[in-house]
């Protein structure tokens, strides 16, 4: 780096020997007293004050004073040094007059100086006891133009809106901006006053371009504008919430002293004793109580009219209201409980032992932690009903929260008290609904929680759920943990995909499949009727509904996996025969199959399984849907082409990739089953399953398309009374499947007689119902070769019929 100084020696040490006199040599020509300054940028045409104190500094003042010379304000690079030499300070400074220099009573130097000129340090100059440099003035450029003209005015209407915003603006600033014609003046004076940092004043002043020069110092008055507008609307606004709030402390002031005088403050003080000795009541855990009394002290010092009064009552209200004791233990009596739920539900071995199990380790460990169960079945099987019984057969309450559709946090947790018209969420409202901590809880359709901007409820629903953590439950509302553990958790679903795997491993999953025909039969002599007989105002001396009417309904006008469509059927041929009776012309009707297509019309559902599978290029298969199982065809057909496979019927990629696998696996064994291979070459294969509209996938119907395409190329049709399901490999292997109990519950009720199933699916056996076993002939599956065995009819052979 360039010594800037033009002999050794640093400034503010003269050379040894030499006098006072040669200390103040006179100063060259193009050189100035340097004062330097922290902190501070001085600007050409701008009067500011200036505090000195080093003694370089004021040694330089008084030499510029006595000599009647200006002086160079030049800013350092670095405030904290005490004594800057040359490479501390900035290149450029401002040249200004002296125009009064005082010295206060504590030793303190002010000067009151004038910019003159902008000026360019070229080398500084040792010798003298201060700093002297030498020095390059700097004019200042012609401010001629519209562009600087367009400047000058947007700069002057800044500044004047600036000072108007200003609390404690200097007098007459506004004027001065007013008075100020020249671009190079204005721009300079308001970047003195303008409120930035020291770089940003210095950056500004080595800026020499007069235009770059008020757009700079434009952008950075238009910011702190900009503040300044902010701070003025919030401080107008905080001082009207001020004055708003001071009126109404002394407007209620005013109002608790005329009340003290007319003796009307006696009910308030009623009404607080009266919430002591609730909360004393309450038994509440000792936490909890402590909030209740703080809360309670705050609404006893605040007046009745006050805004927060009746928030704090209602918090009360709700704390006081929730059962915080457990109830008196009441005995089991395992005998009975049985019996309830035989009476109300037929069936459900499975769900009717697990709630015996719970009762018997009840009674023997009190202490224990209740179940969290989850019935999954599809619509109208019961599963809602069933929780009431469940209830009931306990000896305890029965409350139920709706999920679905719900997508907000808040709904299961509560709203913090701080929002207007806040409230406990569903689990703490139905809490003080049944006014019990021992109840049966019912979540229903907890597999349609939505989720949204306002959170996942099924997040927390996580606590809820968890035996280890629902103990102290904490309510955004209530701020305080409610005790859940003592609750009896039933969730309904109609399918468990739609449920988070953390929420789906909280609960003690119990699946629930639909009802043969033989259990509808029965569900609807000992349930159905008797149901609709009391809705509709006859009894069962004036309408009888006989079984063969009801099997055919059953079999006839629904084709659903519960029994609701079922009720209404019903209930339909009830009410025609209760209008009869209310006209007076039969007083009472037997209800038989001939009667039931005046009513309810022609048959809504055919057996179709043996026109349909007398072809070759047709199989049965079986499905599972969110309603129960049900069956589905496979056809296949042939045309000339070039060797393309084709699918349609709204197939999923799953279900797509069976179809090229069963193909694939057909090809392969082409020879074995004497298929020859031109075919495959020169015709395209087409397979479809009907009901095209209804969305379809999965890999269960392997089997049914390899059976359809063997069919369609061997010429030798698919057995009518068998269904097939289960997955293939490309090594011909038949690998297990899902929803073993719906889809044979669904081939029994659809007449056919025998099944083929994927031999690693004897595990499922169990779960089916033991009247669908009688029914079905089952044939297990290793490999494809058993399902060729098994499946096909040899050619011209007869269909066996199915009834």
């Amino acid at each position: 780096m360039t010594d800037l100084f033009t002999s050794g020696g640093q400034p503010g040490a003269p050379a040894a020997g030499e006098d006072a006199q040669a200390a103040m040599a006179a100063l060259p020509s193009d050189a100035i007293i340097v004062v330097p300054v922290r902190n501070f940028v001085m600007f050409p045409d701008v009067v500011m004050p200036l505090t000195i104190g080093r003694p370089a500094s004021v040694n330089a003042a008084q030499a510029a004073v006595r000599q009647g010379l200006p002086v160079g304000v030049l800013t350092q690079r670095d405030s904290e040094v005490n004594d800057p030499g040359a490479l501390d300070m900035h290149r450029m400074g401002t040249v200004a007059n002296v125009l009064r220099y005082i010295t206060g009573q504590d030793e303190t130097h002010h000067l009151i100086v004038q910019g003159e000129a902008r000026f360019r340090v070229i080398e500084f100059l040792s010798g003298w006891p201060f700093l002297v440099a030498r020095i390059e003035r700097i004019a200042e450029p012609a401010a001629d133009g519209a562009a600087i003209e367009a400047r000058l005015i947007h700069l002057r209407g800044q500044a004047l809106e600036t000072v108007q915003i200003l609390p404690q603006a200097p007098q007459g600033l506004a004027d001065a901006i007013r008075n100020i014609g020249s671009a190079a003046a204005l721009a300079d004076m308001v970047a003195a006053y303008l409120d930035v940092t020291t770089d940003e004043k210095q950056e500004i002043l080595e800026t020499l371009s007069l235009e770059q020069r008020m757009d700079r110092v434009s952008q950075l008055l238009a910011q702190r504008l900009e503040v300044l507008r902010l701070s003025a609307e919030i401080g107008r606004d905080v001082q009207e919430k001020l004055g708003n709030r001071q009126r109404e402390v002394l407007l209620r002031e005013q109002m608790a002293a005329i009340q003290r005088q007319l003796g009307e403050d006696e009910g308030n003080s009623a009404e607080i004793a009266e919430l002591r000795e609730a909360i004393a009541k309450a038994a509440m855990p000792e936490d909890v109580e402590k909030q209740a009394t703080k809360e309670l002290r705050r609404l006893e010092r605040m007046p009745e009219g006050a805004a927060e009064h009746g928030i704090i009552r209602t918090y009360l209200d709700w704390l006081i209201e929730l059962p915080w004791a457990l109830p008196e233990a009441k005995p089991i009596d395992i005998g009975e409980a049985r019996a309830v739920l035989d009476a109300d539900h037929y069936g459900l071995d499975k769900i009717k032992r697990r709630i015996v199990e719970y009762l018997a380790v009840r009674k023997l460990a009190p202490g224990g932690k209740a179940p969290i169960l989850c019935f999954v079945g599809p619509p109208g099987v019961g599963k809602t009903s069933l929780g009431q019984s469940i209830a009931r057969a306990m000896g305890r309450a029965f409350v139920r929260v709706s999920l679905g559709g719900v997508h907000d946090e808040a709904e299961i947790r509560g709203h913090r008290r701080t929002y207007v018209g806040a409230m406990p969420g569903n689990i703490i409202q139905a809490i003080r609904k049944v006014g019990t901590r021992d109840c049966v809880m019912m979540l229903d359709e907890i597999d349609k929680l939505g989720r949204g901007i306002q959170g996942d409820p099924s997040a927390a629903m996580l606590e809820v759920l968890d035996p280890e953590q629902n103990g102290t439950f904490r309510d955004n509302y209530l701020g305080v943990p409610f005790d859940l553990s003592r609750v009896v958790f039933i969730a309904t679903a109609n399918m468990l995909d739609t449920i988070p795997g953390p929420l789906r491993d909280r609960m003690e999953i119990i699946s629930l499949a639909g009802y043969t025909e033989e259990e509808k039969l029965h569900i609807a002599r000992n349930y159905l009727v008797q149901r609709q007989l009391e809705a509709n105002g006859v009894t069962a001396g004036q309408v009888e509904v006989d079984d063969d009417a009801l099997g055919a309904i059953i079999r006839h006008y629904t084709r659903e996996a519960g029994v609701r469509n079922l009720e209404r059927e019903i209930g339909k041929t009830i009410r025609s025969a209760a209008v009869r009776i209310a006209e007076g012309s039969e007083t009472h009707i037997r209800v038989t199959e001939a009667e039931l297509e005046p009513v309810l019309g022609g048959r809504l559902f055919e057996n179709e399984v043996a026109q349909r599978t007398s072809v070759p290029g047709v199989s049965t298969g079986l499905a599972w849907t969110p309603v129960g199982g049900d069956i589905l065809f496979i056809e296949a057909t042939k045309m000339p082409g070039a060797g393309r496979l084709i699918l349609t019927g709204q197939l999923g990629d799953v279900m797509k990739e069976s179809a090229q696998a069963a193909l694939s696996l057909v090809k392969s064994r082409a020879e074995s089953l004497g298929i020859d291979a031109e075919p495959f070459e020169k015709s395209d294969i087409h397979v479809h399953v009907p009901a095209g509209a209804t969305p379809k996938d999965g890999p269960s119907a392997g089997v049914a398309m390899f059976m359809a395409l063997t069919s369609l190329l061997t010429g030798k049709a698919v057995r009518s009374d068998t269904a097939m399901m289960g997955e293939i490999s490309l090594r011909g292997l038949v690998l297990p499947v899902g929803g073993i109990k719906e889809k044979v519950v669904a081939a029994a009720g659809a007449g056919i007689t025998r099944v083929m199933l994927p031999a690693r699916n004897r595990r499922d056996y169990d779960d089916i119902p033991i009247n669908a076993r009688e029914k079905l002939e089952f044939i297990w599956l290793e490999k494809v070769e058993d399902a060729i065995e098994s499946g096909l009819n040899p050619v011209g052979e007869a269909q066996p019929e199915v009834i």
